[in-house]
């Protein structure tokens, strides 16, 4: 490869932290978010959490940042939820990613089996942004209208 040449997209390295961990894919060319799978089997009763294993650890470009974010058909279907959506996965973390999963549903209880899809890890870039204290921010068109504001006054 020349110096003029692109150097390709970068790389989400990924380490089996278990024999039985599974790489994340895509199910489809272009979906953003690779399916995190556990790596251990999870019973949760209705309203009950876990943190659950994915015998996974990755190195995430610098200047990025992972997002463990839910599958949507399990929340649909199941209403099965990251508590903590999105997880945050830094790009300097190395230790194993874990997904705390929610049971929402008020009656039924879940079940999943070692190798079953469980979330999503989305990487985005995140920018370096320097931090500077201000006596007043600068006026924007939303202002402080908050919670709820993006109807308020809307026909």
């Amino acid at each position: 490869m020349g110096a003029d040449e692109p150097a390709g997209p970068p790389e989400l390295l990924i380490q089996r932290l278990r024999e039985d961990a599974q790489v994340p894919e895509r199910a489809y060319a272009g979906d953003a978010g690779l399916d995190l799978a556990a790596c251990e089997a999870v019973e949760l009763g209705p309203g009950e959490r876990a943190v659950v294993a994915t015998g996974l650890a990755v190195a995430i470009p610098e200047g990025y940042a992972g997002f463990v974010q839910p599958r949507s058909g399990l929340a649909a279907t199941r209403g099965i939820s990251v508590v903590n959506s999105p997880g945050l996965v830094d790009a300097g973390y190395r230790g194993e990613i874990k997904v705390v999963l929610l049971n929402t549903d008020p009656r039924e209880t879940f079940t999943a089996e070692a190798g079953e899809r469980i979330a999503q890890l989305v990487v985005l870039p995140v920018p370096a942004l320097s931090v500077r204290e201000v006596e007043e921010l600068p006026p924007s068109e939303r202002g402080t209208r908050g919670f709820g504001s993006s109807r308020a006054g809307r026909s």
